[in-house]
């Protein structure tokens, strides 16, 4: 990876980092003031440690479009695209050469079920965002797997809100359990969503695509919610 500086490119990342600092980033705007649903005792942001509608699970399911794409880590890339400052395509020593993060958080799938205090090392998306630097009006993020629907062959797809994409639990992980991330769940490379359900973090990740207005993904475009915040049962979209 060669990068190809603006003049002005330091200049535009911090007034991106300082855009983000101001940001009022949380919960989803039609759930703010709402009390958070669950049990247990309070995970590290404040909110029961099983959401609503959730059981606890000690392994680790299983879900997907039907294929584990085999991915040399000689031929991975992950592009970075769309509305930002600075495009780029990352490889897989390139990737490793950014700063590392180690994390412990919970998974949350949409099928109802958990898994607590998940071991994982990666790059925080954050990270990958402030080398990009999105443009004033980049409000989202579109991601794209290398895994396709087998019947469609369309490729899989997930979106979320920018604001959501920088929080610092939010990563791109290698590394489960001290071990390479498991091919069936999305190794080498996948991205991590720890405060929304699990299906808006991309297996197999890609693509990182900046967009000025929401597109919604795979499974958002198929009934599921496009909010996702497992405290308040968003599975399902309303309309």
């Amino acid at each position: 990876m060669t990068d190809h500086l603006k003049p002005d490119l330091v200049a535009r990342r911090q007034d991106y980092i300082k855009r983000q600092i101001a940001l009022d980033k949380g919960v989803n705007v039609k759930f703010r003031g709402q009390p958070p649903e669950g049990t247990g005792p309070a995970n590290r942001d404040g909110m029961p440690q099983l959401p609503v509608g959730q059981h606890q699970v000690k392994n680790w399911p299983v879900l997907d479009l039907g294929e584990h794409p085999d991915i040399p880590l000689a031929e991975w890339r992950l592009e970075v695209a769309g509305h930002v400052e600075h495009p780029f395509i990352l490889t897989w020593e390139e990737f490793l050469s950014l700063p590392q993060v180690e994390d412990e958080s919970d998974f949350h799938c949409v099928t109802t079920w958990s898994r607590y205090a998940n071991h994982w090392q990666g790059v925080r998306f954050a990270t990958i965002a402030e080398r990009a630097v999105p443009k004033q009006d980049a409000a989202h993020v579109l991601c794209t797997g290398y895994d396709v629907d087998p019947s469609s062959g369309e490729p899989y797809t997930t979106n979320l809100p920018l604001a959501r994409a920088v929080e610092d639990d939010v990563l791109l992980v290698h590394t489960w359990e001290g071990q390479p991330l498991p091919r069936e769940h999305g190794g080498p490379c996948r991205m991590i969503t720890p405060k929304l359900y699990a299906w808006k973090g991309t297996k197999w990740i890609h693509r990182i695509e900046f967009l000025a207005k929401d597109h919604k993904g795979f499974w958002e475009r198929r009934g599921y919610s496009n909010s996702a915040e497992p405290w308040f049962n968003d599975r399902y979209s309303t309309g």
